[in-house]
C-alpha cells in the first residue's frame, strides 16, 4: 500500500451530496479481479453519455481538473453498497485524498486500507474551499498528515482530525497484512510454544 505523508496537489470539485458507490464505480465494472484499472470507470455514468462521449456538464471533465489529485465534495460521500472497488477507482484515477463534509463509514474505512486519505471538515470550511477553487484556476492544497494540517500558498491553514491508528497505517503504508507482520516475531514466539512449525 502507498504511504501518505505530505501531498500537494490540484483540487477538483464534485459539488454533490450523497454520492453513492454505485455512481463512484457502476456495477458492470466489478467483474475485474485486479485492484488496478478501475480509474477509467470512476463516475462513469456521470462522465460519459450513452455513446461513450465525455459529458461537458460534468465537473471532472473540465480541462482545469485534468491532473487533480485531491477531490473536494460534499456530505455523505461513498454511501450505498459496501464495495471496496469504489476506493480502488478513486485511487486508480489519481486522487490521493478526498475532502468532504462527511463520509459513509465503510467507504471511510476502506480509504485507510487502500492508501487514500479521507478528511471530514465542517460545512463552513468546505464552502470556503469550494469558493477558493472556483475563484482560482489551478488551485492547490498541501496536506500534511503528520501535522494534520491543510494549507495553501496564500496562508490558509486548516487542522483536521484523524484516528492515531489509521494515521500510523497511512504514514507507513501498512495494509492489513503489513499490520499483522509488524508483530511477526511475537507471532513466531507464540507459535513456537504451541508446537507449530513454520511453513517453508
Amino acid at each position: 500500500m502507498k504511504s501518505f505523508m505530505n501531498h500537494t496537489g490540484l483540487v477538483a470539485t464534485l459539488d454533490r451530496s450523497n454520492v453513492d458507490t454505485d455512481q463512484i464505480i457502476p456495477k458492470q465494472f466489478l467483474k475485474r479481479i485486479e485492484r488496478t484499472g478501475f480509474g477509467q470507470y470512476l463516475f462513469f455514468d456521470w462522465r460519459f453519455d450513452d455513446q461513450g462521449n465525455p459529458r461537458s456538464d460534468f465537473e471532472l471533465n473540465e480541462d482545469r481538473f485534468a491532473s487533480a489529485s485531491i477531490l473536494l465534495t460534499r456530505w455523505n460521500f461513498g454511501c450505498g453498497s459496501s464495495r471496496e472497488h469504489a476506493v480502488w477507482a478513486v485511487d486508480d484515477y489519481g486522487f490521493r485524498a478526498v475532502i468532504a463534509e462527511s463520509f459513509a463509514d465503510i467507504f471511510f474505512n476502506n480509504c485507510f486500507k487502500n492508501g487514500v486519505l479521507p478528511i471530514a471538515l465542517p460545512k463552513e470550511t468546505i464552502d470556503q474551499l469550494f469558493a477558493k477553487v472556483n475563484a482560482n484556476a489551478g488551485y492547490q492544497l498541501t496536506i500534511d498528515l503528520d501535522s494534520q494540517k491543510i494549507s495553501d500558498q496564500n496562508g490558509l491553514e486548516i487542522s483536521f482530525d484523524v484516528d492515531p491508528y489509521r494515521k500510523h497505517r497511512l504514514l507507513n503504508g501498512l495494509d492489513d497484512i503489513a499490520m499483522t507482520l509488524e508483530h511477526e516475531s511475537a507471532i513466531a514466539e507464540f507459535e513456537s510454544t504451541r508446537g507449530y512449525q513454520p511453513v517453508s
